[in-house]
């Protein structure tokens, strides 16, 4: 994909390649690198020599799916956080994907990350090509506000917070402790790895907002199915995670709902050298910027929108009941005096 003038690029020199064309199986259109063994993410950064940054990480999901019109959302992800890393040949060891922050009415900010278990694959600088193959889970979990404005003033989150904590469960307060969204191959439940492969998202209709071939060096693509989250072996435990679950879905527009597809294009920047320290260094750096109030160090995404550019909007007041009437429920594990007190600060909202 020729999508920039090469000689206005500065890329760096030490490439070699040749990884791409060491098997023929690797090869398009039909990539199989099955022979390739599939590592922890971050088990090989110390191999890691080059990378290209995700600088445009363009999402699109189903917010109803089946119906008739399923009302197909597009939203770029915060910018420069994902990448691919790999040697001056173009084998592929570490993929870094996105991390997001929401908010709801009654549970306050929320996690989202999505941790990549394992890759495999390779580019090929020559031809702005690649195929990769990973696996990933969801991670949802919560931070505590750190300001003194916003949604801790009205008294829920720090009533559940407290006492959640103090209950000694794994509830999601924790990355450690995070809810865990399942994904596998597209209908196919029993292949948790996919693949990643050079060009456009095929199938829907792609708007001009969530294109950049003037500014990328080359695009890729992949796409996953939403499967269930895992039971943590504490019925509590699980009974709050699939209200969390609930909760998000709809303040997200069922983004992480169980059989979804969730589709993003990944627009690469031109090729840099890999620092590995940085490398190291670079989700934690992401990591305190989302905890902190949900800010992005290399600036924002866009708001979700559909096709023609109509924004995506959420029903506060909508959810706001819908979340109320989940949390009465939950809220049983609770002795009266303590409900009662989570009952007022929900009615002060």
């Amino acid at each position: 994909m020729e999508t920039k003038n090469q000689t206005i690029l500065n890329i760096p020199a030490g490439w070699v390649g040749g990884f791409a064309n060491s098997n023929p199986e690797f090869a398009y259109p039909n990539p199989n690198l099955t022979s390739l063994p599939m590592p922890d993410n971050m088990l090989n950064i110390g191999r890691l020599q080059r990378q290209q940054a995700v600088k445009w990480p363009e999402f699109s999901w189903e917010t109803k799916m089946g119906a008739a019109d399923p009302k197909r959302c597009y939203q770029m992800f915060a910018p420069d956080i994902s990448r691919i890393g790999y040697t001056n040949e173009g084998r592929v060891y570490s993929i870094i994907c996105p991390q997001q922050g929401i908010t709801s009415p009654l549970f306050g900010s929320l996690n989202v990350e999505v941790t990549v278990t394992g890759t495999r694959g390779w580019v090929n600088e020559d031809n702005r090509e690649l195929a990769a193959e990973m696996g990933v889970v969801g991670k949802i979990w919560f931070s505590p506000p750190k300001s003194k404005e916003g949604w801790i003033v009205s008294g829920i989150q720090k009533l559940l917070w407290d006492k959640l904590q103090d209950a000694r469960f794994p509830f999601p307060f924790t990355k450690s402790q995070a809810i865990m969204v399942t994904t596998h191959k597209n209908g196919d439940p029993d292949q948790p790895v996919f693949p990643v492969r050079k060009g456009l998202s095929t199938g829907f209709p792609i708007p001009d907002f969530a294109k950049h071939e003037a500014e990328a060096w080359t695009v890729g693509n992949l796409e996953v199915q939403i499967g269930p989250i895992v039971k943590t072996g504490y019925p509590i435990v699980d009974e709050f995670n699939a209200l969390v679950m609930d909760v998000f879905n709809l303040g997200s527009g069922n983004m992480l709902q169980e059989k979804n597809v969730l589709t993003w294009n990944v627009w690469f920047t031109e090729p840099e050298l890999v620092d590995q320290n940085e490398w190291a260094s670079h989700a934690w750096r992401w990591r305190q910027s989302i905890d902190a109030d949900h800010g992005s160090p290399d600036g924002p995404g866009t708001e979700a929108r559909y096709y023609d550019g109509t924004p995506f909007s959420v029903d506060f007041d909508l959810i706001k009941k819908q979340e109320e009437s989940k949390l009465m429920s939950f809220l049983e594990h609770f002795d009266s005096q303590e409900k009662d007190k989570i009952l007022k600060a929900v009615e002060s909202i």
